[in-house]
This record gives structure tokens, C-alpha cells and sequence, in this order.
């Protein structure tokens, strides 16, 4: 889902998806659309998710003590590019 016009940049939301032995997996975040084709996280600590990270000690981190390896996983992903194929669909 992507808003915006010649006077304010676009904006949009993506959700990637998947399934897993223990169910399904979900991550999304807020993205802007900036000049000459850059397609940025709105914010990298405002990832939504219901993965969940142990510790090495088997014990559930919180959600800010997981941020690093969220961000890992986002960059990890093709989405600027399916962002950006998109939008130039339009």
C-alpha cells in the first residue's frame, strides 16, 4: 500500500510474510520513497513483528533487544526493489 503525490513523497507499509514448523511468521515496517529512487525504512526501530528471539540462553529477548537482528532480516530482503518496481508501475 504506498500514498503520495508530486508534493508529498510516498509513503507505504509492507508485510513479508511466511510459514514455519512452529506457524506463521510475519515482519512489517513503514517506508518513504525519497528523491532520486531511494527507498528508506521510516524508522528502523518500529519494525512489527511476531518472530521472537532467544537469548543463548534460551530465554525470549525484548522486543528492543531484538531490533539488530529485525534489521537484519529487513535489509536481507528484496522489498526496495519490488517498492520502486511498483511505484514506476504507476
Amino acid at each position: 500500500m504506498a500514498t503520495g503525490d508530486d508534493q508529498r513523497p510516498f509513503v507505504g507499509q509492507t508485510l513479508w510474510s511466511g510459514e514455519s514448523e512452529q506457524g506463521a511468521a510475519g515482519l512489517a515496517w513503514d517506508w518513504v520513497f525519497l528523491p532520486y529512487g531511494v527507498v528508506a525504512l521510516v524508522d528502523p526501530l518500529s519494525l512489527v513483528t511476531n518472530l521472537q528471539f532467544l537469548s543463548a540462553d534460551g530465554e525470549v529477548l525484548a522486543p528492543m533487544e531484538s531490533v539488530r537482528q529485525l534489521n537484519e532480516i529487513v535489509h536481507s530482503l528484496p522489498w526496495q526493489h519490488e517498492v520502486q518496481r511498483r511505484l514506476s508501475s504507476h
